[in-house]
């Protein structure tokens, strides 16, 4: 049998993004293609790029020039590709570009840039197909698109309008996850809370029942099987205070991502987001009334067009009121075609940048607060990694990549992927500190 060819991958972006990648590299090596750790020496190259922000698009058409130069023949897919024209008038000899989401298309160009050698007696593809994150947890995408407008947010442009999978697809792959080791499901999608309204809610068959295309019914099921669920970008729509309910019992993690993105009421109608910051206050103390032990993280942007010292002092206070256990932020970026780039005066970078350090120097005090509140408390950490002086997971109120860690210390040995009860000791501004107790 001739060498199979050999293909390198970037994957650049949001976790939404990483599944993409994962569902074209499982069709690879469903077809036979093996994967290249390095650019130079494979048959061809992918890069399958983020197109967001416009620090993104530069960091994908730098990872674009990389892989040209080691390689040559590179195909380009993902966010940046449904704006080719970006990408050919920097790399003009990039062998095919295709948009986010199509597969075909980039199986297609495959084949014309490296033809398979497959044998179906040799290939052989895991039945919960290859994934790019560790053994212990994955991502479970439950939609592509968005149908919100936001004025910052050109998703919809390069992704489409909201397209939900049906329920008995979602829960066959978190099932298949979970029997090849998963213990932990990070749902995600563009906006969770919104699943299944385009659907018009239609039910599939699931083993011997009819579940719903819904939010809830979703998690309720997913809550079922025995893993950790792990719910992201959830937009704060009424029926979310369902599923807290759902937390509060144990079926899913009390932790929930809300992208608020600010507290001013004049920015977010500019944002064109929610502006009821006052009764989004009164939902979060309800929420931890009924789930004590919930996390809530979100995010923001400083210096959104038009942004005033006043409505960044009200954002300050809003955060000082909500009390939020993790949060992020971010600049405001002029992403072209964006509608908010001509909405109101630009804020100037030196102001943003400013107000960046303010904000998160305000929440990382309240960040350590409520984490010296958990101090003494015995709690289930996940492990990410072992070395040699100690191990370092998460709590249940802490995603990869985005949240702080528990560094964990053990007189037995620890195995990636192990769920230990871990006392806390100390805690720092993001940080938990502690030690395996039980065995």
């Amino acid at each position: 049998m001739n060498r199979p060819p050999r293909i390198s991958f970037v994957s650049l972006g949001c976790p939404k993004a990483l599944v993409d990648s994962e569902r074209i590299i499982t069709r690879l090596r469903a077809e036979g293609y093996e994967l290249a750790r390095e650019h130079s020496g494979a048959d061809l190259a992918i890069v399958n790029t983020c197109g967001f922000l416009d620090s993104a698009q530069a960091e994908s058409l730098a990872a674009i020039g990389a892989a040209m130069a080691e390689n040559g023949k590179v195909i380009v897919t993902g966010c940046m590709g449904a704006e080719p024209e970006k990408i050919t008038s920097k790399h003009p000899g990039v062998f095919a570009v295709t948009g986010p989401q199509q597969y075909e298309s980039v199986l297609d160009a495959v084949h014309r840039a490296a033809p398979p050698a497959h044998d179906p007696y040799a290939d052989l593809i895991p039945p919960q197909g290859i994934k790019l994150t560790p053994r212990h947890y994955a991502y479970l995408k439950i939609s592509e698109g968005c149908n919100n407008r936001c004025t910052f947010c050109i998703i919809p442009k390069l992704r489409g309008d909201l397209v939900s999978r049906p329920a008995a697809d979602v829960l066959r792959e978190a099932e298949r996850l979970v029997g090849a080791g998963v213990k932990e499901l990070l749902v995600i999608s563009q906006d969770t809370s919104a699943y299944g309204t385009d659907l018009k809610y239609e039910a599939s068959k699931w083993k011997d029942r009819q579940v719903r295309a819904k939010f809830i019914d979703l998690v309720r099921e997913l809550g079922e099987l025995g893993v950790w669920v792990r719910l992201h970008y959830v937009y704060p729509y009424p029926h979310v205070d369902e599923v807290i309910t759902l937390m509060a019992d144990g079926k899913v993690l009390p932790y929930l991502d809300v992208p608020f993105q600010h507290a001013s009421p004049a920015v977010l109608k500019r944002m064109r987001r929610p502006v009821a910051q006052a009764e989004t206050l009164k939902r979060i103390a309800a929420w931890r009334d009924a789930c004590p032990s919930l996390t809530i993280r979100s995010t923001f942007i400083v210096g959104f067009p038009g942004e005033t010292e006043e409505d960044f002092v009200q954002l300050l206070d809003w955060l000082a009121q909500a009390q939020l256990d993790r949060v992020g932020c971010f600049r405001y970026e002029p992403v072209a075609g964006a509608v908010a780039n001509d909405l109101a005066a630009p804020v100037p970078n030196d102001v943003k940048e400013q107000r960046w350090h303010r904000l998160m120097e305000h929440q990382q005090a309240i960040s350590h607060k409520r984490l010296k509140r958990r101090i003494g408390n015995r709690e289930q950490v996940i492990i990410d990694e072992v070395g040699s002086s100690g191990a370092k997971g998460r709590s249940k109120g802490d995603a990869p990549q985005i949240d702080g860690a528990v560094h964990v210390t053990s007189h037995r040995p620890l195995r990636v992927g192990e769920i230990a009860t871990v006392r806390i000791e100390h805690a720092d501004a993001y940080d938990l500190h502690g030690a395996v107790v039980g065995y």
